[in-house]
């Protein structure tokens, strides 16, 4: 009478063994504590975190302003290859300071200021490359977009 005793709760005890290993994994706790990837473990928690967070808008690259950019004014202004390579790379400096200018820790005044000063000195270098011509077709070229920036906050 013992051993059908000692064999029913040895048969219990395996069956509830068996059914707790089950519902946790790899006949233990898995790779991550609970479970598997699938299971109560972290990798659940994080992944859920993960989909609660906005995503930031993907920076547009440099080179890709850069070129929008150069596309107008070598039409525009009839530049050659070595002032297309010069004022590229007075432009790309430009834009790389100002992406820096406008994330620092500074107030929206002085964001506005340091942005207005390299502009100027990005004119100033970028008409440093030009001729007489295209100088005065520049120009307008900018009093044209800023035209135009103005009407666009005035609607």
């Amino acid at each position: 009478m013992k051993t059908i005793q000692i064999f029913l709760v040895f048969t219990v005890t395996l069956l509830f063994s068996i059914t707790v290993s089950a519902q946790y994994g790899n006949n233990g706790y898995g790779n991550n504590g609970y479970g598997n990837n699938n299971g109560y473990g972290r990798n659940q928690m994080s992944q859920m975190g993960q989909n609660r967070e906005p995503d930031k808008p993907k920076e547009i690259p440099v080179e890709v302003t850069v070129a929008k950019i150069m596309e107008k004014l070598k039409t525009e202004l009839v530049l050659d290859q070595l002032q297309e390579i010069a004022i590229s790379n007075v432009l790309k400096e430009s834009i790389r300071s100002q992406g820096i200018l406008i994330k620092a820790e500074t107030s929206q005044e002085q964001k506005i200021e340091e942005v207005k000063a390299l502009s100027e000195v990005t004119d100033r270098k970028v008409n440093e490359f030009l001729n007489e011509d295209q100088k005065a077709k520049y120009k307008a070229l900018n009093e044209q977009s800023n035209n135009s920036k103005k009407s666009r906050r005035k609607r």
